[in-house]
């Protein structure tokens, strides 16, 4: 039987109000059935993770974020993915506003790798290629030219792998919210949580990214490393 990737696309309200939706993510779905196919996995896109059967996290080889607002996993999902992520046979992509979901479960941050801290810029900018080598950025060259929201971050896991960073002479430190966090601005990286992998990218707001070639290419990149069949 094909091993599934389970894509969660859900808007869920904030604990103090509502959080609105992303009208991307028909798109994102769409886009993670190709990547799915592509990597041998049977894509299922998931609207509500109420509806979830109990053996569905069990079932799945990896397992898409998108994610906004309080995402209402219980308390035995919760325990089945970190579990599961921890012993390798789940892998985890976090995309976009996945940061900034699920406030109330405390091992969320530690999962998807660092905190939503604002996104005081909706710019084009440069962003430096760290790891050129990577399945994810190895298409991009030395550096990247990109439109989006530019998020900052807090509680960045310190072993996480910095795969783009933005130029910080692109940004306006002075711009309403804006704080220089001591690593920087990144926009994706990737780390392992016990014997499993993660990937997270906060790229992707806008429609166009979704028609991307270039972008599409980061996510299939980013997959394929958390199933490590791209190193």
């Amino acid at each position: 039987m094909t091993e599934s990737l389970l894509v969660v696309t859900q808007a869920a309200p904030y604990r103090d109000g509502p959080a609105g939706v992303h009208a991307v993510l028909d798109q994102a779905a769409t886009a993670f059935g190709q990547l799915a196919d592509r990597n041998g996995l049977r894509a299922r896109r998931v609207e509500d993770v109420r509806a979830l059967e109990d053996d569905a996290l069990y079932r799945a080889r990896a397992l898409v974020l998108f994610t906004i607002g309080e995402t209402p996993w219980n308390r035995v999902q919760r325990a089945e993915i970190g579990a599961r992520l921890r012993t390798g046979e789940l892998s985890v992509m976090a995309v976009h506003s996945a940061t900034d979901s699920s406030y109330g479960w405390d091992d969320h941050g530690r999962i998807v790798g660092a905190r939503f801290d604002g996104h005081p810029w909706t710019q084009t900018v440069t962003a430096d290629v760290l790891e050129p080598h990577h399945p994810a950025t190895a298409h991009l060259g030395d550096a990247w030219t990109w439109h989006d929201e530019v998020y900052q971050f807090r509680d960045l896991r310190p072993d996480a792998r910095v795969l783009l960073r933005v130029r910080e002479d692109d940004l306006d430190a002075s711009a309403p919210g804006a704080r220089r966090p001591e690593f920087g601005y990144p926009l994706a990286w990737c780390h392992t949580e016990g014997s499993g992998r993660v990937f997270s990218s906060s790229l992707g707001h806008f429609p166009a990214a979704w028609e991307s070639t270039v972008f599409l290419r980061h996510l299939d990149g980013g997959l394929a490393w958390v199933l490590g069949t791209g190193e």
